[in-house]
């Protein structure tokens, strides 16, 4: 592992604290959290407003700074597929009213980029903000993973009974992928939770992205229809950054791809809340 320095760390460890839920975080109340003295997090905190990646507001409270936008919007301007991979996840959303999601393969991590504003009826679930994915138990993961040709993650965790831990296992699994173009899980990162994934090509057909959905397991039964949402999406962004693999327009039902249980639809599922599964 190569050296890093622990305060650029810790910096950046502050930092991801702030999401949709805590937009904003109290000196106090980010110590208990982070389980650090108080002086060591006023330190940080201090540090980084001081350079604009945060901002404080009020008495002892502090957000993420304007800093931070003209990183992210760097960030943006250098990946041209961007702009429009997030609006098809939107329209997937709309269309398919499930949680969609824009995945990429960093090294050995998957990484969930953006979620849609869309598909989040009900209260928050655990999960829903994940940014470092278990590539081994998402189908964003998985379709990553299998068409970049890695093996299964080394100690991969099992969350559940049916997560896939075993080498063989995920060698047949991710073959299976790479023929249908298309991954899915059902109840592998937690009870209750589905998932479908396909890609997002470029010219020449590199790998961008995967565009996925997290839905309750028991509507794998509708896996066509939301497939070809899914793939009528990708295949229209991959088509504009010049990609010739599909043209866009109607598609028929599925391919074969990973195998339901018998009688081609889920068992019924706990009735609680799924957890997001890119």
């Amino acid at each position: 592992m190569p050296r890093t320095l622990s305060t650029v760390e810790s910096a950046v460890h502050l930092l991801e604290r702030f999401d949709a839920d805590h937009t904003e975080w109290t000196l106090s109340a980010l110590a208990r959290h982070l389980n650090q003295p108080t002086s060591t997090v006023h330190e940080a905190l201090s540090t980084l407003a001081a350079v604009g990646l945060l901002q404080r507001v009020g008495r002892g409270r502090y957000r993420l700074g304007w800093r931070l936008l003209k990183l992210s919007s760097a960030l943006y301007g250098s990946l041209p597929w961007y702009a429009p991979a997030h609006d098809a996840m939107e329209r997937v959303a709309r269309r398919t009213h499930c949680l969609a999601f824009l995945c990429v393969r960093e090294g050995e991590r998957v990484l969930c980029v953006a979620r849609s504003v869309q598909g989040r009826g009900g209260p928050p679930v655990a999960g829903e903000l994940d940014f470092e994915l278990p590539a081994h138990a998402t189908a964003s993961g998985k379709l990553l993973l299998a068409l970049a040709g890695r093996p299964l993650p080394p100690q991969a965790a099992a969350f559940t009974p049916q997560t896939v831990t075993a080498p063989d296992a995920w060698t047949r699994e991710a073959a299976d992928i790479r023929a249908a173009a298309f991954a899915q899980t059902q109840d592998e990162w937690a009870p209750g939770t589905g998932s479908l994934a396909v890609p997002i090509r470029g010219e020449g057909g590199a790998v961008l992205a995967a565009l996925g959905v997290s839905l309750p397991s028991a509507r794998l039964r509708e896996r066509d229809t939301l497939l070809r949402a899914l793939r009528d999406a990708a295949d229209e962004v991959s088509w504009a950054l010049g990609f010739r693999g599909q043209a866009p327009g109607p598609r028929r039902a599925a391919g074969p791809g990973p195998v339901l249980p018998e009688g081609g639809a889920p068992a019924e599922s706990p009735a609680h809340g799924h957890t997001p599964d890119p």
